[in-house]
């Protein structure tokens, strides 16, 4: 049963990575010069090891249908950092509205109203955490990197704190990787924008399956 779950829901992630795109590009109508939107197969490739990693990890755990809500949202802000560097605010409230609602049948099914509280708690330290970090001079996060981090930190809260501090930390190692890696294939300049979403979004799926 865990192989078919696995299966079914990493296709429904390759539906869903391929149908991100179109709808990622339809909130960018102020593109970057020079920037591009990726293409539809790759992003059917990330929704298959997202969605499908989740699977393989939480198996059926109650809360397996709340990170799923957040990961559709986020394969499109992850299209929308890409393509124009923003992360719109309605496509952040859906992933905060999706994991919320899915936390909260989560909660019901296990009867542990006191994750909801940590899950609030994730939300509000993630957000104070990286407000502070973008007002530091010269900061490169904007206030959608804030929200974001706010509607990430919700459900990695209600996973429990190991899961909040990973999915807090492993955000700035894949940036830095990213960024030495771009550097040295001369991809961009040190003073180039670089989004910050993808990596956002990289942690918390990573601290949801690691942890």
């Amino acid at each position: 049963m865990s192989a078919l779950l696995v299966t079914g829901v990493a296709l429904l992630g390759a539906a869903t990575g391929w149908a991100a795109v179109p709808v990622g590009r339809s909130f960018c109508t102020d593109r970057i010069a020079g920037r591009h939107a990726p293409s539809r197969g790759a992003f059917a490739l990330a929704g298959v090891v997202a969605f499908g990693g989740l699977a393989a990890a939480r198996g059926a755990d109650p809360v397996l249908p709340a990170l799923l809500l957040v990961a559709v949202a986020g394969l499109v802000l992850a299209v929308t950092d890409l393509t124009a560097l923003r992360l719109p605010d309605p496509l952040v409230g859906v992933a905060a509205l999706g994991g919320g609602l899915g936390l909260t049948a989560a909660t019901a099914a296990t009867g542990e109203p006191r994750r909801l509280a940590v899950a609030v708690a994730g939300a509000a330290l993630s957000f104070t955490g990286y407000a502070v970090l973008a007002l530091l001079p010269r900061a490169r996060l904007g206030f959608g990197d804030v929200k974001l981090a706010a509607a990430l930190g919700l459900p990695l809260g209600w996973l429990g704190w190991p899961a909040l501090r990973l999915g807090l930390l492993l955000p700035h190692v894949l940036a830095g990787v990213a960024v030495l890696v771009l550097l040295a294939a001369r991809r961009v300049r040190p003073d180039t924008p670089v989004p910050f979403g993808p990596a956002l979004l990289g942690g918390a799926w990573l601290a949801a399956v690691l942890t």
